[in-house]
């Protein structure tokens, strides 16, 4: 049995009408994708297909989280996962999919294999920079990257510190204090006093 086999559909067994097919992935099936940047997975993926006697209707929904690697501070980071994914599949003479809307598969094959359609949906939902929102990395790994960079020393190391610092002093339960351009607010002086004559 192969390693994507479950994600076979019957294509040609298919009655007209809708489909509604559910897939569970977990850490195994990114390890079957050769994937080394997710360490775990928790996603549910709804499938529903509609036939409408000439062509096949594809839409995915996905939801749940992945683990990722936090490329600051090297622990887990948990990412959530909302993504949909449309397409259209039809019998052809060949395989065929120049089309990013539509895939033309040979007229002999019975089943479509979805499980690259469903690994590239949840990979393109994943930012290229894997780290934790500002203030949530590990606080001793950042310390040590501080201390790593004062040796290393640098051009740009110390601001890399200063910046270091205030995420980490980051308090989450204060909203962000807005910093305005002290031109503008001479502007705005000018406009209040003209409103007050």
């Amino acid at each position: 049995m192969g390693k994507f086999s479950a994600f076979k559909l019957p294509l040609k067994s298919l009655g007209t009408g809708t489909h509604n097919f559910e897939y569970h992935l977990d850490k195994q099936f990114f390890t079957n994708m050769e994937n080394s940047d997710i360490h775990g997975a928790d996603l549910d993926v709804k499938l529903t297909v509609v036939y409408n006697g000439e062509f096949y209707t594809l839409d995915f929904s996905i939801a749940g989280e992945v683990t990722l690697i936090c490329d600051r501070c090297l622990d887990d980071l948990h990412f959530p996962i909302e993504a949909t994914y449309h397409i259209v599949v039809k019998y052809g003479e060949d395989y065929n999919d120049d089309n990013d809307e539509v895939l033309e598969i040979p007229a002999g094959d019975a089943f479509l294999n979805v499980a690259y359609m469903i690994y590239d949906t949840v990979v393109l939902a994943i930012p290229i920079k894997h780290v934790h929102p500002l203030g949530k990395c590990n606080r001793q790994m950042s310390a040590m990257l501080k201390k790593h960079r004062a040796t290393t020393g640098g051009e740009d190391s110390e601001l890399e510190d200063q910046l270091i610092e205030e995420m980490d002093s980051m308090d989450d339960s204060q909203p962000a204090q807005e910093t305005t351009d002290p031109r503008w607010d001479a502007l705005r002086k000018l406009g209040t006093s003209d409103n007050e004559e």
